[in-house]
């Protein structure tokens, strides 16, 4: 049987941290530790590195810790285990049983991990789910829904959506990349999160712009203009397999003129190639009766959205 040995993550790690995310299936740039050290200084950071009898590195856990539970994780959209690509069931208990015995030595009482999207693992979470089920107690502590364009599948835009987009397509509106992230934030986002929801975006412009830097290929601003006027823009991060929507807003302006669809049917349609399997647009939760906004919802089934879970798991030690 092998044996599995548990290291918490330390600087030394860096590369080879970051080139097991690159070689694995289910890994993205989110899990990169530049990403996840933009704020360290929010997060008591807590990730695990998992080497087999041979010293190969097998499986990491992005990570931070909050008293005695260990989030995966708080500070990014999602989280979970990583496997190494050539894993076998037996080999996924295994780690989780080293896992586990490692958090209790450290007074650990409970661990909570967001999983990703079901959409966005392709070769699957190589039973993990299977796993802390049946032996390890696990329990669904929340739900919500992630709408995201499976791309294998016909894509259905609603007829509304696309009438309205034929119509403003006639009005010259022109999309652009932009590599200032500022114009964005400081014009359309920040404003509109402001007057709607009284919140500001989860990034400050100076982190999203740092991000960026480090992460060029991967976050990627779009906006569209009218005669020089900006009227709406999307951020998205974008994967291996699969693209993000991760803000989304618009003047009210751009609101008269639809441009958030207009932009996003152009980006949806731009994405939809043989490099990538989805368009993720996110989930619509929310605080109310319902635990999601309606609004939200339709604007995204009629842009074309499935709904797949995206499932919060909770293991008591």
């Amino acid at each position: 049987m092998s044996q599995y040995t548990i290291k918490k993550y330390e600087p030394q790690f860096y590369s080879i941290w970051n080139q097991f995310i690159a070689d694995s299936k289910n890994g993205t740039f989110l899990f990169h530790r530049d990403f996840m050290e933009y704020h360290s200084d929010r997060f008591e950071d807590f990730s695990l590195l998992v080497f087999d009898d041979k010293d190969n590195l097998v499986a990491v856990l992005p990570a931070n810790r909050v008293d005695d539970t260990i989030y995966s994780h708080q500070g990014l959209t999602y989280g979970g285990v990583v496997f190494s690509n050539k894993l076998e069931i037996f080999h996924v208990e295994q780690i989780m049983n080293s896992i586990v015995f490692f958090f209790k030595i450290e007074k650990i009482h409970e661990i909570i991990l967001k999983n990703q999207p079901t959409l966005y693992l392709i070769a699957g979470n190589y039973g993990l789910d299977y796993v802390l089920f049946q032996y390890f107690n696990s329990e669904l502590l929340k739900r919500e829904m992630n709408f995201m364009i499976d791309y294998s599948k016909k894509m259905i835009i609603s007829k509304s959506k696309l009438k309205h987009f034929k119509r403003i397509s006639k009005l010259g509106l022109k999309v652009v990349e932009e590599s200032n992230m500022s114009f964005f934030w400081d014009k359309v986002l920040i404003p509109c999160l402001e007057s709607k929801h009284n919140v500001k975006p989860v990034h400050s412009l100076e982190e999203i712009q740092k991000l960026k830097s480090k992460f060029p290929s991967n976050i990627i601003q779009y906006s569209v203009y009218l005669n020089e006027e900006i009227l709406a823009g999307i951020t998205l991060f974008k994967n291996k397999n699969g693209v993000k929507s991760q803000y989304g807003a618009s003047t009210e302006i751009g609101q008269k003129y639809r441009a958030l669809d207009y932009l996003f049917i152009t980006l949806i349609q731009k994405f939809n190639n043989q490099e990538f399997a989805f368009f993720d647009m996110g989930t619509a939760t929310e605080k109310n009766e319902l635990g999601y906004n309606p609004g939200l919802v339709k604007q995204k089934i009629e842009l074309g959205c499935a709904i797949f879970n995206q499932d919060t798991i909770q293991i008591k030690l």
